[in-house]
């Protein structure tokens, strides 16, 4: 699903080069859920972008589904974005003015679907992440964990091949967390790719895999036991 071969970026600061990756090769296979982990200016970040084309290697080679991800303009880009991908994000990223349903639609909006497949599809997802009676609230009306949701559904909305989450859980408290990463692992149950970028290691340990970036390279990939969050969250319930 995910093929990249001596991946390297830079980045000019005045006259000097910051070399933030320096030759990552990293694969993910379809159905696989895998966490990256590394301290800040370790290029977790960067590599994330890449992966959601929202920057691009200065080396290395991309491939996404078999396609070569290379010199795409900003049109192309963002259509393989919408095809390809659904973002989660720390922030949730959701637009304030907009209902739950209305949100989880943008996606769909973008692809040219038409208003009442949009409104039928946003609300099955919305039940998916059970937030149907939600559906006509603005996100200044939810809590945390509840805008998540609603950012996990439109992620899936438009039925991407992978899921990029970027540290979904780093807004949220403990309990929260547990319960959005349950319905994560549900959804991965269910055959869907996932990464997720995170410096919580009780998190890294609720996916199937852990790839550890430390300046620019991976230092350890490895599969571990899946944490199920079900079973983390009643374990919290009782020490609470």
């Amino acid at each position: 699903m995910i093929e990249i071969s001596d991946l390297h970026k830079s980045y000019r600061t005045g006259a000097n080069s910051l070399h933030v990756l320096k030759g990552i090769n990293f694969s993910v296979s379809e159905g696989e859920m895998v966490s990256i982990m590394g301290s800040s200016g370790s290029g977790k970040s960067t590599l994330l972008n890449i992966l959601g084309m929202l920057d691009e290697a200065d080396e290395g080679e991309y491939k996404l589904d078999g396609r070569v991800i290379k010199n795409l303009n900003e049109r192309i880009a963002a259509k393989y974005r919408n095809q390809f991908l659904g973002f989660i994000f720390q922030s949730f990223n959701l637009i304030n003015y907009k209902s739950a349903l209305d949100n989880v639609s943008m996606p769909l909006y973008y692809q040219g679907v038409n208003r009442n497949l949009r409104t039928e599809k946003a609300m099955h997802y919305l039940e998916k992440v059970g937030l149907a009676d939600w559906a006509t609230h603005l996100p200044n009306e939810l809590s945390g964990g509840q805008k998540q949701r609603v950012a996990i559904a439109r992620a899936l909305a438009s039925d991407p091949k992978v899921l990029l989450a970027d540290e979904p859980t780093g807004a949220l408290d403990t309990k929260t967390s547990y319960e959005v990463m349950e319905l994560i692992q549900d959804i991965n149950d269910e055959g869907k790719t996932i990464l997720v970028v995170t410096h919580e290691d009780d998190i890294a340990h609720m996916t199937k895999r852990i790839v550890n970036l430390k300046d620019g390279v991976i230092i350890d990939d490895s599969v571990v036991t899946q944490v199920r969050a079900k079973e983390a969250r009643k374990k919290q319930e009782v020490h609470v």
